[in-house]
């Protein structure tokens, strides 16, 4: 997939000020979209957008916690008056807390579950009455979820994040349902990336040499490299090359599929 595959389209981005998120937010640029960053984290989110608009992308920055209601209200109107219109979500903002089962917090729990799955739920939702017939936007579009390689696999320290991710999963699937058949024209679909050495990627090697499952950070990435097929982690890059591919025409008749970018680790 190559050219301007996404122009005329209007993007809102969560969890876009860094990492994969903003990744995401410049690859969609690329492909000719006007993209809003939504994200708790203001200062950074603000320079993510400026970024993009110094090369010319129509953008914006949307202060959004994706576990309020008001806040996707707000932050759906600030995309539809900012950028014309409204007719791709990528729910990608999201959480890990790693712990041992037998170290489980349920404030932990209840948090990843929080951002991670009503964030996603709540997103969908006001997607939904935005792009749908008779909506402000109301000409249809597109929803990618990111979920996680951990919603396919078994892997130490990180069940409850496992757990939300493979919610993600289910939320994906029964949305693309519902939107065809109520009519919406929304496809919905979702992304399984595999460990990306951002911050958070990084955070989890971190942690599970904490938890005594690795002797060092080289270890622990060599552990999961040695279960990837492809020998090697995955990149931001790979991963919004995925998203752009599922929000634009090229994937005009794929719904309700989960995409693994994942170098082969969750097969």
């Amino acid at each position: 997939m190559s050219g301007k595959t996404l122009a005329g389209r209007k993007a809102l981005i969560t969890g876009g000020a860094r990492g994969i998120g903003a990744g995401i937010a410049q690859r969609l640029a690329e492909a000719g979209a006007a993209v809003m960053i939504g994200d708790i984290l203001a200062d950074l989110g603000r320079q993510t957008a400026d970024a993009l608009a110094r090369h010319g992308v129509k953008t914006g920055f949307v202060a959004l916690d994706v576990t309020d209601d008001a806040q996707w209200e707000n932050a759906v109107a600030a995309t539809v008056a900012t950028l014309g219109g409204y007719d791709i979500l990528v729910n990608n903002a999201g959480i890990e807390i790693t712990s041992l089962v037998a170290d489980i917090q349920a404030a932990d729990l209840r948090r990843m579950c929080e951002v991670n799955v009503v964030g996603v739920g709540l997103g969908m939702k006001h997607a939904f009455r935005a792009m749908r017939p008779g909506g402000p936007a109301g000409a249809g579009g597109a929803v990618v979820n990111i979920s996680s390689v951990a919603a396919t696999i078994a892997f130490p320290a990180i069940a409850g994040y496992s757990a939300t991710k493979s919610a993600v999963d289910r939320l994906t699937r029964i949305a693309a349902m519902e939107a065809g058949k109520l009519g919406y024209g929304i496809r919905v679909n979702c992304v399984y990336p595999g460990l990306i050495p951002t911050e958070m990627g990084l955070q989890l090697a971190t942690d599970i040499v904490a938890n005594g499952l690795a002797a060092d950070i080289e270890s622990a990435v060599g552990s999961v490299i040695g279960q990837t097929p492809l020998g090697r982690l995955a990149d931001v890059a790979e991963v919004a090359d995925a998203v752009a591919f599922l929000c634009s025409n090229d994937a005009r008749f794929i719904t309700g599929a989960g995409v693994p970018v994942d170098g082969g680790m969750g097969m």
